[in-house]
């Protein structure tokens, strides 16, 4: 009987580390997978632009731009299909776009529409950036570049005769007659004098039969705006 005691003593002390590592029962909860983020290069800045909200069966399709300069930085979807293609498409798509830097991209296989809708999309928002740069900044150089110059009124027998130049840089423009003898044969003239200048870029041209007077006029006055635009 004495023996029978640390034999169940030693069958009891076994059993507990049995006791204390069995495994729980319980469930482990997992968060659900988020859907597809807007997908964009960190630390990117610059102008945003929302592309169209292109319609399809699948559902609608929308993506904005950021753009850094005329590069674009960042592509993230405002609206997409809640589709696991789509999903899976969307990272391909905006990778391709980043890497081409347009919207000349490939479809995504098994998302074919969304990857449709989501170029026009893109397109519109690249184009939309463009009427932008195009309203902005051309506007300053071409100020800077361009200037309009009031020849000197040169008087004359028919009547005074006066040329106004407008320069694209050092090139001619458009001539605009300000003043001109009210004469049949200066009316016909002009066009063919304006257009010789165009064509030479300096006042050596010709003068046309039956204006001889207001050739030379013009060619006063048209060299003297050339003179003062150099200036």
């Amino acid at each position: 009987m004495k023996r029978a005691i640390p034999v169940l003593v030693l069958s009891i002390a076994g059993l507990i580390p049995v006791w204390r590592y069995e495994a729980s029962t319980g469930t482990t909860s997992t968060a659900a997978p988020a859907p597809t983020p807007s997908t964009s290069s960190s630390g990117t800045s610059g102008t945003v632009v929302k592309g169209t909200t292109i319609k399809t069966e699948k559902g609608p399709v929308q993506v904005e731009v950021t753009f850094d300069g005329d590069r674009i930085g960042s592509v993230r979807m405002l609206q997409q299909p809640n589709h696991p293609q789509t999903t899976a498409a969307v990272p391909k798509l905006v990778a391709e776009t980043l890497s081409a830097q347009s919207a000349d991209i490939d479809t995504v296989s098994g998302a074919t529409i969304t990857s449709g809708a989501y170029r026009k999309s893109l397109q519109a928002a690249i184009d939309a950036n463009d009427k932008s740069d195009s309203a902005s900044s051309p506007s300053a150089s071409a100020s800077a570049s361009s200037q309009t110059v009031a020849g000197p009124t040169v008087d004359t027998s028919k009547g005074p005769v006066q040329v106004e130049v407008s320069f694209d840089g050092d090139r001619i423009g458009s001539v605009r007659m300000l003043q001109q003898p009210n004469h049949p044969q200066t009316t016909a003239a002009v066009p063919k004098l304006v257009a010789e200048t165009l064509s030479a870029q300096s006042a050596d041209i010709d003068t046309v039969s039956g204006a001889t007077i207001t050739s030379g006029a013009y060619r006063k006055s048209l060299q003297a705006a050339i003179d003062a635009k150099g200036a």
